[in-house]
């Protein structure tokens, strides 16, 4: 069997979140592969793939904090809000100062509503809107409340016709920095798009320990309790506890704590996700009691 536990991949550019999760199916001898947080293929990256039982603990990592490095091209609008698209129309950016640009990003800045791109992989009606927009179907996408913890200008660089902004951004799972650049430039009257993006955190994860492509088939996978330890917190158990939860009963608590934990046996496996209730916990989603990566 394959070993079960979380790879983290630096996607490349030029492929899709599929199509890493398809060579993770072909590196680790397995189909259950699953990912958290799709990357278009313009962008690079750290992705979250799961393997084997694994793959549970995906809907866990989806909902956290993004980081992402990024640069905004001033004075250009294109199709689909990134580099991959067509340029629809170019403004003369002359009359946009670096003050300027800080009062926009301002704008942007903590709790906004965003309406995604139309070219998004958001399902509308069960069929992805990039799909209806490629049919040639007009797409209008609902705004939604996000929040952008951080935008950070890095660096600015000014030609005759655009203006280059390097920034990064800490933000809210759902954000689409695609819109941020759409919305600057349109709130800047120049328009604007991305042409480079770069996800270097999803929550605690840093791209800075993740593997290349070419590095699936024999990278160290993180196991189960390591990441789910890791986004909820742990809570040990003794075996009696385990073998309990892992039966579905409800049982005392250990300790105090708040939410979801990672319920740990005494051999360091994940038991499951378990949540508080009064004085007793209960598992709301268990992991397989002989797990593949076994230690």
């Amino acid at each position: 069997m394959a070993e079960s536990g979380i790879l983290l991949v630096d996607k490349p550019q030029g492929i899709t979140s599929h199509d890493v999760v398809a060579k993770s199916r072909r590196a680790r001898g397995t189909r259950k592969v699953g990912h958290a947080g799709t990357l278009d293929p313009m962008a690079t990256g750290l992705l979250l793939v799961g393997v084997q039982d694994a793959t549970r603990l995906l809907t866990y990592i989806v909902g956290l904090g993004k980081t992402y490095s990024a640069t905004i091209r001033l004075g250009q609008t294109t199709t689909t809000d990134d580099a991959d698209g067509d340029v629809r129309e170019s403004t003369d950016v002359s009359a946009i100062d670096h003050a300027a640009i800080l009062a926009g990003i301002a704008k942007l800045t903590g709790e906004i509503s965003q309406v995604p791109s139309t070219v998004s992989a958001i399902k509308v009606d069960g069929k992805r809107a990039y799909d209806r927009v490629r049919a040639g179907e007009e797409v209008v996408l609902k705004a939604r409340d996000v929040t952008i913890s951080r935008f950070d200008v890095i660096d600015v660089r000014c030609d005759e016709n655009t203006i280059d902004v390097d920034v990064e951004v800490d933000c809210s799972s759902g954000t689409y920095i695609r819109a941020l650049a759409r919305d600057l430039g349109a709130d800047l009257g120049v328009g604007g798009h991305l042409t480079r993006l770069r996800r270097t955190h999803i929550g605690l994860f840093d791209v800075a320990d993740a593997v290349t492509i070419d590095g699936l088939e024999d990278a160290p996978l993180l196991t189960p309790a390591e990441v789910a330890s890791t986004v909820l917190g742990g809570v040990q158990v003794t075996e009696e506890l385990a073998r309990d939860l892992r039966h579905g009963k409800r049982v005392d608590a250990p300790h105090r704590f708040e939410g979801a934990r990672a319920a740990i046996d005494p051999a360091g496996r994940l038991v499951g996700i378990v949540e508080r209730r009064g004085a007793t916990m209960k598992s709301t989603m268990n992991m397989p009691e002989h797990q593949e990566n076994d230690r």
